[in-house]
């Protein structure tokens, strides 16, 4: 499987699948070191070579039926790593890192294994929607077959050993992707903040740790997991803080319905306007104006322009998605003329 494959369409998992008009994806990610081995912040390069050999012929072993493919990070081309940043592959952290590292993707995108992130391995799975018990369920099954294989670094008392003490234990980071355009207009975002703070939940943007919440898109994920199993975090997410907090969003849609009608209306059809007649366009704007269409069909304000449309665009004019499809390189200005032209053909 090329890169190249991937970047002329949008992941399966964007944008569709249970409560998707607001709950873009599920994540589910385990943090897993190797018996024997020093943490990565320790190790010299032939340490992590070593782990990086090891890791990656098992991961190709395994028997799941879904094609892999290994990329050694550490020699891709920097588009190339940023890509796979763009497309949730890969975190920012192993992009950037230093050494021996790489990633495991299997067919579809169906789970991904970082190699030599922040700790030896870090497996995820991503799907469309609130599928939090599906994305653990996948999961849970590739870990128990990996275990199989090689030994990670456990103790009976405190469970997984990871590199960040936040993640021992059972070493799992649930996470949801949220599109919440209304709380933001109407001026209710803070008391999201606060009370995921009160439920010790971590707050990121649309590309994870150390990134802004570009185009209403915020990253909600359990900051404990010492003490806790698995399965209650995952259900935490479940039955309780993901309702909850599509419930908000959705009283505050309602909310600008009742009484901010025409406010709602200018903001979307604003986000068409300039979309369908700019020559040049920032990546930061065209998400934030792409969220603003989303919003609209969503809340049947706007019709001719379908959500499968406005996620390809979300992805297709992404910086490092542009420049692979066009097959070079290109400056920011190139850039942004190409983007305004894909989004002129698209909607126009």
């Amino acid at each position: 499987m090329r890169l190249n494959d991937l970047s002329s369409h949008p992941s399966q998992w964007f944008g569709s699948g249970p409560s998707a008009e607001i709950v873009i994806s599920s994540r589910v990610r385990l943090a897993r070191n190797l018996a024997g081995f020093k943490f990565l912040s320790t190790c010299s390069n032939e340490d992590k070579l070593a782990i990086s050999d090891l890791l990656r012929e098992a991961l190709l072993s395994i028997d799941v039926p879904q094609e892999r493919s290994y990329y050694s990070v550490d020699t891709a081309a920097a588009l190339d790593r940023d890509f796979m940043v763009e497309r949730h592959l890969i975190s920012r952290h192993l992009a950037h890192g230093s050494g021996p590292r790489g990633v495991v993707i299997a067919g579809q995108e169906a789970f991904t294994a970082m190699i030599n992130e922040e700790d030896h391995l870090r497996l995820q799975v991503i799907k469309g929607g609130l599928q939090v018990q599906q994305c653990w369920h996948d999961i849970s099954m590739i870990d128990d077959m990996l275990e199989e294989k090689v030994e990670y670094a456990f103790s009976p008392k405190y469970g997984y050993l990871t590199a960040c003490p936040t993640n021992v234990g059972t070493g799992i980071r649930v996470s949801v992707m949220l599109h919440l355009p209304a709380l933001k207009m109407t001026g209710q975002i803070e008391k999201f903040f606060n009370a995921t703070r009160d439920m010790d939940l971590a707050v990121r943007g649309l590309f994870g740790e150390g990134t802004e919440a570009i185009g209403d898109f915020y990253q909600i994920s359990n900051q404990v997991t010492l003490g806790l199993s698995e399965i209650a975090i995952v259900n935490d997410f479940t039955d309780t803080i993901v309702p909850k907090i599509v419930e908000y969003e959705l009283a505050a849609r309602n909310q600008l319905l009742a009484k901010e009608a025409n406010v709602l209306n200018d903001k979307i059809y604003r986000a068409l306007g300039i979309l369908k007649s700019a020559y040049m366009i920032s990546s930061q704007e065209a998400l934030g104006l792409l969220s603003h269409l989303r919003m609209g069909v969503n809340m049947k304000r706007l019709e001719g322009v379908s959500i499968p449309k406005i996620n390809e665009l979300f992805l297709l004019t992404q910086p490092a998605h542009l420049q692979l499809n066009e097959g070079r390189a290109l400056d920011a200005t190139t850039r942004d003329e190409l983007r305004a032209k894909i989004l002129r053909q698209h909607l126009n």
